[in-house]
């Protein structure tokens, strides 16, 4: 069997569960380390041609990472597309599962199980605290409603402003996020690469958590460490 993956996460889900499908993923595909196969370009603009042209039996997909023109004209030219929607940490296992299976996998991965197990023994949070989480500036644009990072936060016990907005991922000047007094600003390393020096100067006075991007927004293998790091870095932030 061959298959494309044009989502990051899905890709590491596939190498480390059945590596020998996997014919191509794109160029934002970094995991696992040393990946070696044909790279397509970006989630939001693969070259569809290099994608025909390794012949996949299969493309794996997400509906938000990902445009629906693309994944048309892959069916278009004959390719079966498989789409997959995560809105929660639930439905990230279930449509892990669901992946895995259509690439072939003939067993359940062990880092899946464990994953899984991290997340049903997590406490009950002591307390709830609030949160500003830019995922973008330039223009600033953070986590709104409906989202799979906004649900992985609020099992770790933080609530974040936006979660009742109408958009997933509003655009919200500085200002107006300074003015929101969260107890904690979460910068996480992607898609935009908040760093020490860049982002924490924009909130003064707020306490910023700069956390790992893959671990608060993949669905894979990083899912099973992502409880403990995000909790190390949201305990860090209020020290």
């Amino acid at each position: 069997m061959r298959v494309v993956s044009l989502v990051p996460s899905l890709t590491e889900a596939v190498a480390c569960s059945v590596p020998e499908v996997l014919a191509g993923a794109t160029d934002w595909c970094t995991h696992p380390a040393g990946l070696d196969v044909t790279r397509i370009g970006g989630t939001k603009n693969p070259d569809l041609d290099r994608v025909l042209a390794l012949t996949p039996d299969l493309v794996i997909a997400n509906e938000e990472e990902n445009r629906a023109p693309d994944l048309a004209a892959l069916r278009e030219a004959g390719v079966e597309v498989l789409v997959t929607e995560v809105r929660d940490v639930p439905q990230a296992f279930t449509e892990l599962s669901r992946v895995l299976t259509a690439c072939g996998a003939r067993t359940r991965p062990r880092w899946l199980d464990e994953a899984e197990s991290a997340w049903r023994a997590l406490p009950e949070p002591p307390y709830r605290t609030t949160a500003v989480v830019p995922i973008w500036r330039r223009p600033w644009m953070v986590l709104g409603r409906d989202t799979f990072a906004g649900d992985v936060l609020a099992r770790l016990g933080v609530d974040h402003v936006y979660t009742n907005h109408a958009e997933r991922y509003p655009r919200i000047p500085a200002d107006e996020l300074r003015a929101a007094a969260p107890d904690v600003v979460i910068l996480p390393d992607e898609p935009y690469r908040f760093t020490a020096d860049d982002g924490p100067e924009v909130f003064p006075g707020l306490r910023c958590a700069l956390v790992s991007g893959r671990h608060l927004t993949w669905y894979g293998p990083s899912l099973t460490e992502a409880p403990r790091l995000l909790s190390e870095a949201l305990r860090a932030a209020h020290r």
